[in-house]
């Protein structure tokens, strides 16, 4: 090659790192230049070696971008892309020309730049390794869509990218996902490219990484399920772009109605606005579009049934994107009445019909107009939803058990649940229409036929149209009154025999009686009147007789009598009155007194209903005590018994509800409800149920101390909930033991640390609230204030002798203790506080904490958790006071002449160089004469804690655990702050689950402070 053509190359490579030239005109006079040269390998060789000086740039600059590009175009311009009919005929012809045409499509130019950059994929340099992968990645990007490589090329540059996808850079691994985008075999269920890609969205640590797989990865029933788990990823901009990869590639029929509702579920409360965003501009309008625009079909596809929310808030975001005008002339259609035909009702066109309403309703002034043209007045909807709750038909136990009959009533229960929910958008200002509307809701409420599932809506929709307390009251109470007690008719059944009896009786009464008055007519003519006076006392007895018959069968042909009021106490209708008694306290401000009938309601129905033998009843009864009871202190301190000992003997169901009551209690009033109420109840809440059914005299008899032990014994009972296998109950506690304790209704190190271990507790994985719940507490709780850190500072050794001392049976003993401490280190952290202090001087809870592990290091210096100690304390923030800095040293100083594990000696060694000056340090370490470490002692030491120290495995604990007569001896010194706790030692083997919780049970009931603090 001459020294020209050189210059044309280097030229070529210095002009197209400019971002104005035309890197299509300079393509073509340089490949103008390679077709006229007869040997190319030159060409070749010092194409390479100008491209390498871009290779070996790791950064993005524009000038090396550039360059890259201009390559891609250059070495893929030589293939030119076959025609369709030119395939046709390749497939007709025989095995030797297509291979020949093979040959002729990889040229040698491209064929050469892909060896050069297979063979420079695993070079050291990452720069490198990231611009043979961004250079495959651009040359096959930039081939034609039909364009046809060798098979052993395509194996080779395979086979280098699944390496290459697990390169330590994530940029390198990111163009290397990207270079594989044309190398997926969707059909092919064993396809390696998309086996890597499920791989790397499951496991890369890298967002980007896993962005770029999820932008170029083929959608197929193998790799759906992976991009669906994206939406759900950590990070803001993976799920955005999860949401609109399935908005581009995913036909909504291949979604499943659980994924679908899923995906909204979880888009549409996205704590990103940016995926909220992303949903409803295009993952809602792909799928309308791929519906022809029908919103009813697409909710019809949600299943709004089971998820009736789940639709109204994807018709309000559907809504905001559409005009007022297309909502008016997309509406479901109805009548002149502007009422749907009771025949056009179904599931989803009611839904859309609410949702439309309450969309225009909550547009205010504007919406009113809009409403009034899609919803009726308030008196002819009040007929109108009269008229079809009236038809929804009663089920007997025998129809019940026909499926298609029990799904028709289930469909007509939620479109009336449908219809009753629009009451809250009429307008009902108007005096007519509202009193109307609440004849109708209080017919509907006292007909036997309505189900049992409408009358708490019912009864809301109620209580919401009459504003005062007290009307309130009265009105429910009336409605409960005649549910219960009825005004009953009662009819004489007709004997038809008996009255033909009375007309043959009446018909021979009337015939001696005309008999009689002729024998008296003719007597009387004769001038026989002492006949005549006999015969006219008989007909008078006659006729008495007569009057009796006619008496007789007027009453039994007399219509039905009414009788007096008959109480109904079958649990159908006590759940009803129940409900409505329920909704009632809870809508009542809670200011509002307990009047006389409210009082009645608890004695006639309330009370007795909760020894009922149906458990709905029960519970809905003890619904209504406990929200009644937060009404009235006195009230409160009469039924709080009552509601513990429900909480531990009866159905879960109905436990958690009376748990729900307690912690109310327990929040408005504080723990002194509990002194109060043991003033005047005898039997101690946490006594067992086996003890209460034998011993019911009365116990606690020493007023001084009921008040502690009534306390103390609540505590121990929730403390005992947190044990429960029950996960409701259990999460129920744990979330009322968190809101006493974030409110300042009680103050517990100890209690703080059960919920820390139940938190981190491997058994509550699957309790997504519990976890939840916990760990926003944490946040909230640690950040409110510094008593608040104090409390978590005092939990923090017993937690972590919990965690070192837990069996092998236990699941605690897989919880890693390393992410325990990092957690209590940053609740603590004096700069979480929202108010932190402005004093530098102020002693903080760091400081504390670092006295007590230094203490605790000093108790047994050889024990395998000092390593743990000394690398919390170095993650301290300590103040800047002199006495603690002093303090510190001295305790440093007496850990530097008694520790022996170098380990700790390195990060007990850079404490003190934190806290002295550099003078001070000179002098302490001459001062201190440090012994030389025995390395055959710690040989020794080290090969101990090897064998005592359990396997770790990946999320377990990483401490070595002491041995058995190290662990006694430390125990014991420790008593006093471990509250006598006595953890067995042996480990033994592993046990089923089950197993293991009953023993961490065992392990950690004695945890709870005998002496708590309640506020």
């Amino acid at each position: 090659m001459t020294t020209d053509n050189e210059l044309d190359i280097k030229e070529a490579f210095q002009r197209a790192q400019k971002g104005h030239n035309n890197k299509a005109k300079l393509v073509a006079s340089l490949k103008s230049r390679y077709n006229k040269l007869e040997d190319k390998t030159l060409f070749h060789e010092e194409f390479v070696h100008y491209l390498k000086y871009a290779m070996i740039v790791y950064k993005r600059e524009p000038v090396v971008e550039n360059v890259i590009e201009f390559v891609a175009r250059f070495a893929t311009s030589f293939q030119s892309p076959p025609k369709p009919q030119e395939e046709q005929q390749q497939q007709e012809n025989d095995d030797d020309e297509e291979e020949e045409e093979e040959d002729e499509d990889d040229h040698p130019f491209l064929s050469f730049i892909f060896n050069f950059l297979l063979e420079s994929h695993k070079a050291n340099s990452h720069a490198v390794r990231f611009r043979v992968c961004q250079l495959i990645n651009k040359l096959l990007g930039s081939m034609a869509e039909n364009a046809q490589i060798d098979d052993d090329l395509f194996d080779h540059i395979h086979q280098a990218m699944l390496v290459r996808v697990t390169d330590k850079f994530p940029n390198v691994r990111i163009q290397a996902a990207l270079a594989m985008t044309r190398l997926q075999q969707p059909r092919d269920p064993d396809c390696p490219t998309i086996n890597a890609y499920m791989l790397i969205l499951d496991n890369d640590s890298n967002a980007e990484v896993r962005r770029a797989v999820l932008s170029c990865i083929a959608m197929s029933p193998q790799t759906l399920p992976k991009v669906l788990k994206r939406t759900r990823d950590i990070k803001e901009n993976v799920r955005k772009l999860a949401y609109q990869v399935l908005a581009d590639k995913v036909h909504i029929k291949a979604l499943t109605i659980a994924q679908r509702v899923g995906l909204l579920q979880q888009g549409l409360h996205d704590t990103s606005e940016a995926v909220k965003d992303v949903v409803c501009s295009r993952l809602l309008p792909a799928w309308l579009l791929r519906l022809d625009d029908n919103i009813v079909e697409l909710i019809h596809r949600l299943d709004v049934e089971n998820c009736a929310q789940t639709a109204l808030e994807t018709l309000r975001a559907i809504f905001k994107e559409k005009l007022t005008e297309e909502l008016l002339k997309d509406r479901v259609q109805l009548d002149s009445r502007k009422l749907i035909p009771v025949d056009s009702l179904t599931c989803e066109t009611v839904l859309y019909w609410r949702a439309l309403c309450e969309f225009f309703k909550a547009k205010g002034d504007e919406g009113d107009e809009l409403l009034e043209q899609v919803l009726a007045d308030a008196a002819t909807y009040a007929d109108y939803l009269y008229g079809y709750l009236r038809e929804v038909p009663v089920l007997s136990e025998e129809q019940r058990a026909d499926f298609n009959q029990l799904e028709l009533v289930m469909t007509k229960e939620f479109i009336s649940q449908q219809l009753i929910h629009l009451i809250g958008c009429l307008d009902t200002n108007e005096e007519g229409g509202r009193k109307r509307v609440l004849t109708v809701l209080q017919e509907m409420m006292a007909l036997p036929q309505t189900p049992c599932s409408l009358v708490s809506l019912l009864t809301e929709k109620l209580l919401a149209l009459v504003p005062d307390d007290n009307r309130r009251i009265q009105t429910v109470a009336e409605i409960i009154s005649d549910v219960r007690e009825p005004i009953m008719e009662a009819s004489r059944p007709v004997d038809e025999s008996e009255s033909r009896r009375q007309q043959v009786q009446l018909a021979e009464v009337k015939v001696c009686i005309l008999e009689a008055k002729q024998t008296l007519e003719d007597c009387i003519t004769a001038q026989e009147f002492s006949r005549a006076a006999e015969l006219k006392d008989s007909i008078t007895e006659l006729e008495n007789r007569r009057n009796h018959i006619i008496r007789e069968i007027t009453e039994s042909s007399q219509p039905a009598e009414k009788q007096g009021h008959t109480e109904k106490n079958d649990p159908e209708t006590l759940l009803r009155c129940l409900t409505m008694c329920a909704e009632l306290l809870k809508q009542m401000n809670i200011k509002t007194r307990i009047g006389p009938t409210i009082s009645a309601l608890m004695s006639s129905l309330v009370l007795p209903s909760i020894a009922n033998a149906h458990p709905a009843v029960r519970n809905m009864a003890v619904v209504c005590l406990g929200t009644c009871t937060l009404h009235s202190r006195e009230l409160a301190k009469t039924h709080m018994v009552l509601l513990l000992q429900i909480a531990q003997l009866d159905e879960v169901k109905i436990r958690i509800s009376a748990l729900r009551a307690i912690i109310d209690l327990l929040l408005l009033f504080g723990f002194q409800l509990l002194s109060e109420t043991s003033a005047t109840q005898t039997v101690p809440p946490s006594q067992s149920p086996d003890r209460q059914e034998e011993d019911s005299l009365p116990v606690a008899e020493e007023k001084g101390e009921v008040p502690e032990d009534t306390a103390q014994s609540t505590l121990v009972m929730l403390s005992e909930f947190l044990d429960s296998e029950v996960s409701d109950l259990r999460t129920e506690t744990a979330e009322g033991l968190a809101k006493l304790m974030y409110t300042g209704h009680m103050s517990s190190a100890k209690m703080f640390s059960r919920l820390v271990l139940l938190w981190y507790n491997p058994v509550t994985e699957d309790d997504t609230r519990l976890r939840h719940c916990l760990g926003v507490f944490f946040q909230l709780y640690t950040r409110e204030s510094r008593v608040h850190q104090e409390v978590v500072e005092e939990s923090f050794l017993p937690t972590v002798r919990t965690l070192l001392n837990a069996p092998a049976t236990s699941p605690l003993a897989e919880v890693d203790i390393n992410n325990v401490v990092e957690l209590f280190v940053e609740l603590t952290r004096p700069s979480a506080l929202i108010k932190p202090s402005t004093n530098t001087e102020e002693l903080c809870v760091h400081d504390y904490l670092a006295v007590r592990l230094c203490g605790e290091m000093l108790k047994d210096p050889t024990a395998p958790e000092i390593r743990l100690y000394a690398k919390t304390l170095s993650n301290l923030e300590l103040s800047r006071d002199e006495t603690v800095k002093k303090d510190l040293q001295t305790l440093l100083q007496q850990l530097v002449q008694v520790v022996r594990d170098r380990v700790c000696l390195r990060a007990l060694e850079k404490m003190v160089s934190q806290l002295v000056d550099s003078k001070e340090q000179a002098e302490l370490l001459s001062a201190s004469a440090l012994q030389p470490v025995d390395v055959n002692t710690d040989e020794a030491a080290t090969e101990d804690l090897c064998k005592s120290a359990k396997r770790t495995k990946r999320g377990q604990r990483k401490v070595c655990a002491a041995k058995g007569g190290r662990k006694s001896s430390r125990r014991a010194e420790s008593s006093e702050e471990s509250d006598g706790e006595n953890v067995p030692v042996v480990r033994t083997t592993r046990r089923t689950r089950p197993a293991a919780l009953e023993k961490t049970k065992l392990d950690l009931n004695n945890l709870i402070n005998q002496e708590a603090n309640v506020s």
